[in-house]
């Protein structure tokens, strides 16, 4: 292969489709792997990916990484490893095996192809989930402890605890514990999407609590430029957090959408869910140090990008269906 080459699981997924084609703007060749599981409709994930395959650079293999031959990460100089079973209320029950299955093995299985074919280094998602409900804000890696309150959450700590094994066995990797990401193409159960979805005509949307839970929002570029620059920079820390700088409750959310809209949220009221934390809220000192990056969208101009996307689709669809 000539020039830079790149490994990326769950490709066609939200964040991963988006880095896909940060990836081949760079001047990258890309080998993306995604299982296209039923999570969600298999039609938005071959829409997020449908930009890249018309690149002679890409190419998609349909695979799942926790059961398929991963000999392709002896091919290539990083691998970013996003696939991952997501949703912290989903958890729960005996939905965890697909958990266990999806985040605990499919990382270690991505590990060992990235040591038997010495990749120079892994880029892999971690979650804000890990500190739970913490003590004190904003979270810092190396002082704040990590104690998940969900099942997701506790896969997601695992998953450090290998790559910390794996680092110790010549694997360099960087994990980079993602605080709420949203933006164009997120996935359809997510908070944010489903109050846009309400906004252009959707179902109504469900408020659980009081809605002054608080999250730390990441647009989705900003952590795309995030993870591209783990894998370029130096010599970055092995634990990361990825935060906007933007923390806001649900109604702040809400709020802002209102009034970009020029209407109000249909809501439904539902009991705080199992799992959910009270806040989040990231320390980025290190990220900027190791990585030279900053978040740059605002969560106003954020949120009104994701909207806009939103109406984009529901019009495609009324114009299909018509």
């Amino acid at each position: 292969m000539t020039g830079r080459a790149a490994l990326v699981t769950g490709a066609a997924g939200f964040i991963g489709s988006h880095l896909c084609e940060r990836l081949l703007a760079e001047g990258w060749r890309v080998i993306g792997v995604d299982a296209f599981t039923a999570y969600y409709d298999r039609a938005d994930k071959e829409s997020n990916i449908a930009p890249c395959l018309r690149d002679s650079r890409f190419d998609l293999v349909e695979a799942d990484v926790a059961t398929a031959r991963l000999d392709v990460a002896a091919d290539v100089d990083v691998v970013f490893h996003l696939a991952a079973q997501a949703g912290v209320r989903g958890s729960f029950g005996a939905e965890f095996a697909r958990y266990a299955h999806d985040n605990i093995l499919g990382t270690q299985r991505v590990l060992e192809a990235a040591r038997a074919g010495a990749c120079a280094r892994v880029v892999w998602s971690s979650s804000s989930s890990v500190y739970g409900d913490a003590e004190a804000y904003p979270c810092v890696e190396a002082t704040t402890p990590t104690a998940p309150r969900s099942p997701y959450g506790v896969t997601k700590r695992a998953c450090e605890d290998l790559a910390t094994v794996y680092r110790g066995l010549g694997v360099a990797t960087v994990g980079l514990r993602y605080f709420t990401v949203y933006g164009p193409r997120q996935r359809p159960d997510m908070a944010m999407r489903r109050i846009c979805e309400a906004l252009a005509g959707g179902a109504p949307f469900t408020l659980n609590g009081g809605g002054m839970q608080s999250r730390d929002f990441t647009y989705v570029a900003d952590v795309v430029d995030a993870t591209f620059r783990a894998a370029v920079a130096p010599s970055p820390d092995p634990v990361l957090n990825v935060g906007g700088g933007q923390e806001a409750t649900m109604r702040d959310v809400i709020r802002i959408l209102e009034d970009a809209a020029g209407a109000a949220v249909p809501l439904l009221r539902a009991p705080d869910q199992t799992g959910d934390v009270r806040r989040t809220n990231a320390d980025t000192t290190r990220a900027r140090e190791c990585l030279g990056w900053e978040p740059r969208v605002a969560l106003r101009d954020g949120l009104r990008s994701e909207l806009e996307w939103v109406r984009a689709l529901r019009n495609r669809a009324r114009a299909l269906a018509a």
